[in-house]
């Protein structure tokens, strides 16, 4: 059933004119043309028609494509922006008021999207400047690489390259060239510029229901920027497959929509359609620049990432590839204060993505130290060897329940936090423990978890294996007793630097009631693998009853309780199911060897 899209506005029929009312609020150097509803113009503080002694640079279209094109008025850039209504071209009314309010002796360029409406709205709209007297040039921009060359007289439509030919443009009006010259810089920029989109989702428009035009398994490719479809719906890829099929269309020999070969230079212009994470741009920026540089040949000398010209909130981004010289380096690096353009990578000329990272002195291995051949291991050693393996096993059979337990009382990575952190150990396991030195590989254990793990669990977890590894590493002959020791300082550890007391639903909460029986059992008598088996059970009855807590520290502590009941902290889950599996195997291991 379609449902009506969730909007933080007002009335949908004042979308437009009170996103402009915030914009100027924001931003001092832009204004607005009195006139609203009908008339829709943000421009430059400091340009008033009479006494601007440049060429004005004006764009527009409609609206929703944010923060195109008001985003970009400003010194150096567009001198003024028309809006339209939602994705409705801007009337001509609005257009002549633009041209009138900014346009002086110098002349003005309008830069629109190919659109039906844009050219005919704002070309009744040159003309008519004409007439009064002004100097008008026209700069259209279709950019699109999606579709096959058009029969008809449509052509290829508008998209994010527009922002690059602005941003030529309103740098060549700000160092002063005639029109003629200015117009001839933004038509040769719009020549070498290609793009092409791909939607995760359908935008809403404002008021309106969502479509459910896209399966939650499909995307589209090749769409324009007003919702409508796209040239063809596939099922969901991974962002390398999605970034190779893009840059294949726009470099494609058989349209030849973008004059660009081999030993070319190009600037790489990655946007977001309005709902697509910050992190998505950047894993496609990363695939598209060596695959631009490796696959093609072509050398990558700015990488713009981030959102330029949306379609309301799509998830979904597009490719745009501009062929490069050192004009349009120089359009491009020019300074501006429109408030949406970002700062490019120099790409020519900066240094290695990567740099070594400083390694202190350490008594843990060095990353390039391996263990040569297979250690003989000892007692002891083969036993931390089935323990360490059980306990890792256990954590990656049980990452769908962290993350379902998770995704109820927290931020829904449990799972996969403590899946990268085992598989990691159960890699390092083979080639960087030594086995038969139980403290060392603790510590080792902990450098693992560091490297891999992240957030609140990994930092944990490596204070937890430190702390331990301080412990252990006093005694020579490693009894059960030194064990238990090592324990109860990890807790006293994870305890001071995390803040958490047993009660406060954590991983502690598990291992408290561990340490507590493993202490009692061994004071008793019994003999240590009973001992390990009891605080194991300790450990899960302690997670379990984690489901009647109150949250007093982590992510769970900022939700509602009535949320957490009869979910158990999947950090205490986590930690008894490791340490139940690991006693459960040393268990196993010691039967197995004396039958």
């Amino acid at each position: 059933m379609a449902l009506q899209g969730k909007k933080l506005i007002n009335n949908p029929d004042d979308v437009v004119t009170e996103f402009i009312e915030g914009l100027v609020e924001t931003y001092p150097g832009l204004q607005y043309l009195d006139g609203f509803p009908e008339i829709k113009v943000v421009l430059r503080a400091d340009a008033v028609g009479g006494a601007y002694d440049k060429v004005a640079v004006i764009s527009g279209g409609g609206s929703g494509h944010e923060p195109a094109h008001a985003g970009f008025v400003g010194p150096g850039m567009l001198t003024a922006a028309v809006s339209g209504d939602v994705f409705a071209s801007p009337p001509v009314d609005s257009i002549l008021a633009a041209i009138r309010a900014v346009t002086g002796t110098m002349g003005c360029l309008l830069i629109i999207k190919n659109y039906t409406g844009d050219r005919l709205n704002f070309g009744l709209a040159a003309e008519q400047a004409k007439s009064e007297g002004y100097k008008i040039e026209m700069v259209i921009v279709g950019d699109d690489c999606a579709l096959p060359p058009p029969r008809g007289i449509a052509g290829r439509r508008g998209l994010a390259g527009t922002i690059l030919v602005h941003k030529v443009a309103g740098a060549a009006a700000d160092a002063g060239l005639s029109l003629a010259d200015v117009a001839a810089e933004a038509k040769h920029a719009s020549e070498a510029v290609g793009t092409m989109g791909v939607a995760l989702s359908v935008c809403t428009l404002p008021g309106q229901v969502t479509s459910d035009r896209l399966g939650p398994e499909q995307i589209e490719l090749g769409l324009g920027i007003h919702g409508e479809p796209g040239a063809a719906v596939v099922e969901l890829q991974t962002v390398d497959v999605v970034v190779e099929h893009v840059l294949k269309q726009i470099l494609s020999q058989e349209t030849q929509y973008l004059p660009i070969t081999r030993g070319s230079n190009a600037v790489l212009l990655i946007n977001g359609l309005g709902a697509t994470p910050v992190m998505e741009l950047m894993i496609a920026a990363r695939k598209a620049v060596p695959e631009l540089q490796l696959e093609y040949g072509i050398a990558v000398d700015r990488v713009y990432t981030g959102t330029f010209m949306t379609s309301l909130d799509m998830a979904g981004l597009s490719i745009t590839i501009m062929r490069s010289d050192e004009n349009i380096l120089q359009r491009l690096d020019a300074p501006t204060k429109a408030p949406a353009w970002p700062v490019g990578s120099e790409g020519r000329n900066r240094p290695p993505a990567k740099f070594p990272v400083p390694v202190p002195p350490s008594p843990s291995m060095k990353d390039d130290e391996i263990l040569s051949e297979r250690q003989e291991l000892s007692k002891q050693g083969c036993m931390l060897e089935a323990a360490i393996e059980a306990a890792a096993k256990e954590l990656i059979d049980l990452k769908d329940n962290l993350n379902d337990w998770d995704s109820k009382v927290g931020d829904g990575d449990c799972g996969t936090t403590m899946y990268r952190g085992a598989t990691a150990i159960l890699e390092d396991m083979k080639t960087r423990y030594h086995l038969n030195d139980a403290a060392g590989t603790v510590n080792e254990i902990g450098s693992t978890i560091r490297k891999v793990m992240g957030g609140t669990s990994g930092i944990l977890y490596d204070i937890l294996c430190k702390a331990a590894y301080a412990s252990l590493k006093q005694n020579k002959n490693i009894t059960a007793y030194e064990w238990a020791d090592a324990l109860e300082a990890s807790i006293a550890a994870v305890s001071k630097y995390g803040g958490a007391r047993a009660g406060y639903r954590t991983m502690l909460d598990a291992l408290i009631p561990a340490s507590t029986v493993l202490k009692q059992s061994l004071k008793a008598g019994d003999d240590p693998v009973t001992a390990f088996i009891a605080s194991s059970e300790a450990a899960l009855a302690g997670a379990e009853s984690t489901k009647q807590m109150q949250a007093k520290a982590g992510r769970s502590s900022y939700i509602s309780p009535d949320h957490l009941v009869s979910i158990p902290d999947p950090g205490a889950m986590a930690a008894a199911a490791w340490y139940r599996a690991a006693a459960l195997s040393v268990k196993n291991k010691l039967h197995a060897s004396e039958s």
